[in-house]
C-alpha cells in the first residue's frame, strides 16, 4: 500500500501542478480548517506550489478555538504560508439580523462567507482557488452550494473519506489532526457522524458499491440490501444522494428561444 499511496501523491501532484498551468495560474489557494481534509490538500499545494501556495484561516463566532492550533501547527511543520481572516464579525452581524436562524442556515452563510474571502484573495494575488471536498461529501451532498463545495479545480474529490485518512498518514499528517472526530466545524459539538448517522468506516463501503453498480442509473435499493448492507442505512445514504445530486450538477440553462 506504500507504494500505491506514493504514485497516487504523485499524480495528485501532477494533476495540481497541470491544472494550475492550464489555467494560466502559478500561484493557488484554499481554505485551511485544521480538519483533515483541507490539511491533506494544503500539503500536496505545498508540495507543488512551495510559497506560492497560500492557506487562509478563517474561524467564526463558534469555532473550536482547536481548529486554529491544529492549522496553525500545520502550516508550522510543512512551512506554508498563510493568512487568518476572522469571519466572526460578520457571523455575529449575521446573528444579531437574523435571530430565528437555524443551525444550518447560520454554518451555511460561513461556508459561503469563507468562499467569498478565498475568491477575493484570488483575484488580490492571481492565485487559484483549490478544494477540498471529499468525493464521500461530494456523493452525499454533504457540503454548502457556492460555500466549501466551489473551486476551481479539487484534488481529493474522487477519493472517499477512508482514502484521504489513508492518504494523510503517508503524507506524515500530525496524528491530533488524523485522530479528532470529522467535522465541518460549522456549529458547537456538530459532526459528521451525528449529522449522517454513521461513521465514514460504514458509509464508504457502501458508496464505492453504489458508484460500482449504479454510475448514470436509477440506485436499486435491494440489490443493495442483498449485499449484506442494512436496510436503514441502505434507505438514508440512497435518500441523502437522491435529495442532494443537484449539488454537483451545473447550473440549467433554458435553450434558446426560438418562435416558429
Amino acid at each position: 500500500m506504500q507504494k500505491d499511496y506514493q504514485k497516487l501523491i504523485a499524480y495528485l501532484c501532477d494533476f495540481l501542478e497541470k491544472e494550475a498551468q492550464k489555467r494560466g495560474f502559478k500561484k493557488v489557494v484554499y481554505g485551511l480548517s485544521g480538519g483533515l481534509d483541507s490539511a491533506v490538500v494544503g500539503v500536496l499545494c505545498q508540495k507543488v506550489f512551495k510559497e506560492n501556495a497560500h492557506a487562509l484561516l478563517m474561524p467564526s463566532l463558534v469555532s473550536m478555538p482547536e481548529s486554529k492550533t491544529d492549522a496553525l501547527d500545520l502550516c508550522e511543520t510543512f512551512s506554508i504560508p498563510y493568512t487568518e481572516y476572522s469571519i466572526a464579525p460578520y457571523d455575529a452581524i449575521f446573528s444579531s439580523h437574523f435571530k430565528d436562524a437555524s443551525l444550518t442556515r447560520k454554518g451555511n452563510f460561513c461556508a459561503r462567507l469563507r468562499m467569498a474571502f478565498l475568491y477575493d484573495y484570488s483575484l488580490k494575488s492571481d492565485s487559484l482557488v483549490i478544494g477540498t471536498s471529499n468525493k464521500s461529501e461530494r456523493m452525499l451532498g454533504y457540503g454548502t452550494l457556492f460555500g466549501d463545495l466551489a473551486c476551481a479545480i479539487n484534488p481529493i474529490g474522487e477519493l472517499f473519506k477512508t482514502e484521504v485518512y489513508e492518504l494523510a498518514c503517508h503524507l506524515n499528517i500530525p496524528k491530533k489532526i488524523l485522530n479528532k472526530p470529522p467535522s465541518a466545524d460549522l456549529f458547537v459539538g456538530q459532526s459528521d457522524e451525528k449529522d449522517l448517522g454513521y461513521p465514514y468506516s460504514v458509509i464508504d463501503p457502501l458508496l464505492k458499491n453504489i458508484e460500482a453498480l449504479f454510475q448514470n442509473k436509477p440506485i436499486d435499493a435491494e440489490t443493495l440490501t442483498q449485499l449484506g448492507y442494512d436496510e436503514i442505512l441502505v434507505k438514508n445514504i440512497t435518500s441523502r444522494i437522491q435529495k442532494n445530486a443537484f449539488k454537483l450538477e451545473l447550473p440549467t440553462i433554458a435553450k434558446r428561444f426560438n418562435p416558429k
